[in-house]
């Protein structure tokens, strides 16, 4: 990434060992889509394009509760988003919520999914993680993942994964 000068932009490193400053439960939703045909762009594209549309949307009013995405991919065929939600209550309200995209945009991947005959997958996973049930650590790097939805600390000397997972 460049600035407008040309120059290299930087992610402020967070030098040492830092763990997320999460402390009670943590809601992790994972979706995805997967291109079993890639001759049939007509069907996974509206599929693909439905995710940033809402990523958008939940950008723009950060009380709906969504606090950091990842979006990723693991072939050419599978693209993903890893979200971290401030509740499960937030996750279901924007989901069920008549106002926003998600809904009008899940009725019509569905009806994607029904007419494309298995050109495009869809598929998404939920996690309500409780508190001393995760456990987190970044090393010499930027906030990532569970780190940039609830920030970070430092992680202290000689504090071992079995300590940070103890309830």
């Amino acid at each position: 990434m460049s600035d407008k000068n040309g120059g290299v932009v930087f992610t402020k490193l967070e030098m040492g060992r830092m763990t997320a400053a999460a402390d009670g439960d943590v809601v992790l939703f994972v979706v995805g889509m997967r291109i079993n045909r890639f001759w049939a762009v007509h069907r996974w594209l509206p599929v693909m394009y439905a995710m940033p549309m809402m990523l958008r949307e939940l950008g723009k009013d950060r009380t709906a509760g969504l606090l950091h995405h990842v979006l990723g991919t693991s072939d050419p065929r599978n693209f993903y988003v890893i979200q971290y939600w401030e509740s499960k209550e937030k996750l279901l309200a924007y989901a069920a919520a008549s106002g926003k995209r998600h809904q009008p945009w899940w009725a019509r991947i569905n009806r994607y999914a029904r007419k494309s005959k298995g050109h495009v997958g869809i598929w998404h996973e939920t996690y309500l993680v409780p508190a001393g049930s995760y456990e987190t650590i970044y090393g010499d790097m930027p906030a990532y993942g569970l780190g940039k939805a609830y920030g970070v600390r430092p992680l202290g000397e000689g504090v071992r994964a079995r300590d940070r997972l103890a309830v």
